[in-house]
């Protein structure tokens, strides 16, 4: 449930066309909901100003159907990261509007309509290995209400091919940069802009790259300032810092009137 909804509640039950009753029972399942193996937080979206995602990791195809299905019930969107094909069979069976983005191995159900004033997130990605980290990143930020510009393909090995974007490096309100190997990009882009910079490392790499911790260690310990570093692979993670700082941006301004 979002803002949204509980003032629609509570206007029609102000208005006396919602009984008090049955206002209550569209609220019961308020702050969560118990399918057994599984607590759904229904209160997160008045929270956070997004419902629950769904990770699929671990969770049988039933399962994340299940919980995909009781979400959408309350909510415009819903998401589901490191989803399965199988996953996905399951889902569209119960909510027919479910979409899925393979590169991303997201499901998604409900429109990606920008946030009112929202300007775009930069997404920056070292090599093409890197994109299914990226686009997980991208979806999960278009379904957060945040329209995104992509720039794949510019790793350090040809840095010409970033230099080439400086103005749009530098007027991003947020960038999340994906890299795997031994992580440099990051700090390269850092270097070269005032905005904020998040760091997603990747589990690509040859051995010595340790399944992606030579990038994790490497953005940890990079030289430029502003810059945040999320868990390997963790596309979902960036996406949800760049939002924060996004809406908090957002905020600032409506307060100052602009």
């Amino acid at each position: 449930m979002n803002h949204r909804q509980l003032r629609e509640i509570l206007e029609q039950v102000a208005a006396g066309a919602l009984p008090v009753e049955e206002a209550g029972r569209r609220l019961e399942d308020l702050p969560y909901e118990d399918l057994g193996f599984a607590r759904l937080d229904h209160h997160r979206e008045l929270r956070q100003g997004f419902p629950e995602v769904v990770f699929c990791g671990g969770k049988t195809p039933a399962q994340v159907a299940l919980i995909f299905e009781r979400l959408a019930r309350r909510s415009d969107v819903v998401l589901a990261t490191r989803a399965t094909p199988e996953a996905f069979a399951a889902v569209r069976r119960v909510v027919p509007a479910a979409r899925y983005e393979p590169a991303a191995r997201c499901i998604v159900r409900g429109g990606s309509s920008p946030r009112p004033a929202s300007r775009p997130a930069l997404l920056v990605s070292a090599g093409t290995a890197d994109l299914p980290v990226a686009e997980e990143a991208r979806v999960c930020l278009e379904a957060l209400g945040h329209p995104v510009t992509t720039l794949y393909d510019v790793g350090v090995s040809g840095l010409h091919r970033l230099l080439g974007h400086l103005e749009l490096i530098r007027t991003s309100p947020v960038i999340i940069v994906v890299a795997g190997l031994e992580g440099a990009l990051p700090s390269v882009v850092a270097g070269l802009t005032a905005r904020p910079v998040i760091a997603v490392p990747t589990s690509v790499g040859y051995g010595a790259s340790l399944g992606g911790l030579a990038a994790l260690l490497a953005m940890l310990n990079g030289c430029a300032p502003g810059v945040a570093v999320v868990n390997i692979d963790n596309g979902y993670g960036a996406a949800a810092m760049a939002s924060a700082i996004l809406r908090t941006a957002e905020d600032a301004d409506k307060e100052d009137g602009n």
